[in-house]
């Protein structure tokens, strides 16, 4: 390698650690009989949960998922890998509710990777004054 394809190497690095990712493709959503089974993250999977699988993601990624046929959207955090690598993303059944695709059984959908909110570390104080009814 010469340097101009290292420093090159190292310019495309630095460019793309700060996007976050973005991939549109098929979803589908686990069947209720995988109620409770272990997911590869070692949580049990719950159905009513906003989470789902990834063939890639890091375990805790949030993403927003967007169906591309009704524009609905919800957030999910990545917990579990997939077996079927012809989807981009599986969801539990309470996100594919929140979409609209539970009928259906697959969308086409939109996934951006969320950032996560930074935390406050102590909450604000409240003043009595704010907190009393104007007249």
């Amino acid at each position: 390698m010469n340097v101009f394809s290292i420093v090159l190497f190292f310019l495309l690095s630095l460019a793309s650690g700060t996007a976050p990712y973005t991939a549109n493709g098929k979803a589908s959503y686990y069947a209720d009989r995988f109620q409770g089974s272990k997911t590869a993250s070692g949580e049990r999977y719950d159905k009513a949960q906003l989470t789902a699988a990834h063939p890639s993601l890091p375990f805790g990624t949030k993403v927003l998922v967007e169906n591309l046929k009704n524009g609905k959207t919800v957030v999910v955090r990545v917990n579990d890998r997939m077996a079927n690598r012809h989807r981009l993303i599986d969801l539990s059944k309470a996100a594919a509710k929140a979409i609209g695709m539970v009928q259906a059984g697959t969308a086409t959908v939109s996934i951006t990777e969320v950032a996560d909110e930074p935390q406050q570390d102590t909450p604000f104080a409240v003043s009595e004054a704010d907190s009393t009814p104007k007249q």
